[in-house]
């Protein structure tokens, strides 16, 4: 099942089919909202607003790890996450498309696993999206002549407010492309629940490094994320037909990330912490717990 994470209007397509908004309950809290469920083509999918409807989260205060449990909860094997992201890369206009394939987390005041104390687990982030379904999303766009950039560096900040201008170009000197909010802790998180997870993130402004352009203002952002809200919606639609053709590799290594992560004893786990992770890591839990 491919579940989609963005914001409202996303989930606003006519082509729906069976659609029914669904309270999905985690043991991490409660989810940004309830997932909306339906088909597209005959293929089944799951969106969740991230901030919920109506946008009342802050980047900082949603539940990542309730988001991503009540989408592995209810069959979700692949993630297309959709964000909005400042350009820190002259290249990267408004308006723009791009599948970042790193991340640099700058995040400090986020849950950013769903192991801790009683059940370590460590996993690997070298390449923090999931090949497959980039190269899936890829053609997609191709399909529908938009056309997507690749290879590109996200900075994911704390937020809620913008960067400064000394902030901003220090980004760039690392060499950062884009810079947003959202994609961490969710992208660790996915991994860690064996769910491959792809980010497309649509520019809505420069940062405020360029020379030629005001400060990043809400209303800028929200004038171009209408604007690339069909475009978003129609990739979505398409990635749902070439499902029907390729469907789901059950051999993709994000769905075994957690083979030889959890390192603590079996005999040391933490009942609370294996109840809470029977979701995310049933598999594994299950496997060594026998």
């Amino acid at each position: 099942m491919l579940g989609i994470i963005g914001g409202s209007g996303i989930y606003e397509i006519d082509e729906l089919d069976s659609s029914e908004w669904r309270t999905v309950d985690s043991s991490f809290g409660n989810p940004s909202d309830q997932l909306l469920f339906g088909k597209l083509h005959e293929q089944s999918v799951v969106f969740l607003p991230r901030h919920g409807r109506g946008h009342i989260y802050s980047p900082s205060s949603v539940n990542y790890r309730a988001n991503i449990d009540a989408l592995k909860r209810s069959g979700v094997n692949e993630i297309l996450a959709l964000s909005a992201v400042g350009s820190l890369n002259p290249e990267y206009i408004p308006g723009t498309f791009i599948l970042p394939d790193q991340f640099i987390d700058r995040t400090f005041n986020r849950e950013k696993s769903f192991f801790g104390t009683g059940l370590v687990a460590h996993i690997s982030m070298a390449k923090p999206v999931c090949e497959k379904l980039c190269k899936n999303i890829m053609k997609a766009a191709q399909n529908i002549g938009l056309k997507i950039f690749d290879q590109a560096t996200y900075l994911v900040m704390e937020g809620p407010q913008f960067s400064s201008k000394a902030e901003s170009e220090l980004y760039r000197s690392w060499g950062c492309d884009l810079i947003g909010m959202t994609n961490m802790p969710e992208a660790k998180l996915a991994r860690e629940a064996e769910i491959c997870y792809s980010s497309v993130s649509m520019v809505t402004d420069f940062d405020c490094w360029h020379p030629d352009h005001d400060e990043v203002t809400v209303e800028k952002i929200i004038k171009t994320l209408k604007e690339n809200s069909e475009n978003a919606k129609n990739l979505i639609i398409e990635l749902t037909k070439l499902r029907s053709k390729f469907n789901s590799n059950p051999s993709c290594p994000c769905q075994f990330a957690l083979d030889n992560a959890i390192i603590t004893d079996p005999k040391q786990w933490d009942k609370n912490r294996i109840n809470a992770c029977s979701a995310i890591a049933g598999r594994i839990l299950k496997t060594n717990n026998q």
